[in-house]
């Protein structure tokens, strides 16, 4: 009879302690995630042009020398700042030099000769014929003397801009022929960035537009303005070129780098968009959120597609709908279906 009344008293004692709970575990609420949310609206943007695009000078040059011989200097390496007039390099002069002095012998010798037939000629004791002979041998020596002059300046070349020595092909002692491209040089004060844009873009972008350029080798963004936009479009990608200038006076913006350029198109539309700070990627490089179900106080994971970024927005242009909550702080905690509690 004392352990019938025992077993009572503890089946009683079970029920009342679950009644208390309410049928819940005491721990769940201790467990919930506290997180901050933010509800789905529709915000007006302005449609932007994304292209990418590499960077070249505003004027470049291809160097070489009128004349072959061998190197004998060069004045900088490539990288370094060149000015406009300077003296990039030179070939020796010698046989160039001795030419021009045969040249001064032979002309200073017609010049003679002319001179003294002059004389005779004026007293007609010769023939106009002669004369005219020593006429057309002193204008073929001064015209040699001329060549060999040029010749001789042409062993030493000069940077025509001013700009940055892109690109160096020959060293000092090398013989290089006449023509042969051995220098680079690149006014990099101003730069313009070249891109292609999709024809159906085209009628967005006018001459003197702005545009704002991301240079992610120097991390930074730089304005500038459409100065080019192509009349033809390229037969295989069916794209037209623009072309953006920048100004550069720090000299940081190289030929050959990579930019991101973003132009404003005009047209307004409205999306969907949340804090960037909502999206969320994962190892495969899926974009994420986490929704909100309010009644089961809990948080779970939905794929979302992402479009334009406007400032600290981004486009939604898949996976949620007007009204949903979705997680904007404490997100980094969460696992798919995880309590979560709502903070302020």
């Amino acid at each position: 009879m004392f352990k019938k009344c025992a077993c009572w008293l503890a089946t009683i004692a079970i029920f009342t302690s679950s009644c208390h709970t309410g049928g819940k575990p005491s721990s769940a609420q201790d467990t919930a995630i506290p997180v901050i949310t933010q509800s789905v609206q529709t915000t007006t943007a302005s449609h932007a042009i994304n292209i990418s695009g590499n960077i070249e000078g505003s004027k470049t040059v291809h160097l070489g020398f009128m004349v072959a011989g061998k190197i004998s200097y060069i004045a900088a390496n490539e990288g370094q700042t060149i000015n406009s007039g300077q003296l990039l390099a030179s070939l020796d002069p010698q046989n160039y030099a001795i030419a021009k002095e045969m040249a001064d012998a032979s002309t200073n010798q017609a010049q003679d000769e002319y001179n003294r037939l002059k004389i005779m000629y004026d007293r007609k004791s010769i023939s106009e014929s002669d004369f005219s002979k020593i006429t057309n041998t002193l204008a073929q020596a001064r015209a040699q003397q001329k060549l060999q002059a040029k010749n001789l300046s042409d062993t030493k070349l000069f940077s025509p801009i001013s700009g940055v020595l892109l690109k160096k092909s020959a060293e000092t002692g090398e013989i290089t022929s006449a023509g042969m491209p051995l220098f680079t040089v690149s006014d990099i004060r101003t730069v313009k960035v070249n891109a292609y844009i999709p024809e159906s873009e085209l009628n967005n972008v006018k001459l003197g537009q702005e545009a704002a350029v991301l240079v992610d080798a120097v991390n930074e963004t730089f304005h500038g303005k459409v100065t080019e936009v192509g009349a033809a479009a390229d037969a295989a990608a069916r794209a037209f070129t623009v072309k953006i200038t920048l100004d550069n006076p720090h000299l940081l913006i190289r030929p050959g780098m990579i930019a991101e350029i973003k132009l404003a198109s005009g047209n307004v539309s409205n999306i969907l968009a949340i804090p960037v700070e909502a999206v969320m990627h994962d190892i495969d490089g899926q974009t994420y959120v986490y929704v909100v179900d309010g009644q089961r106080h809990q948080a779970f994971k939905r794929k979302v597609s992402v479009g334009q970024l406007s400032g600290n927005l981004m486009e939604i242009t898949t996976g949620l709908s007007t009204g949903e909550q979705i997680v904007t702080g404490g997100q980094q905690k969460l696992n798919d279906g995880a309590v979560v509690s709502l903070s302020k």
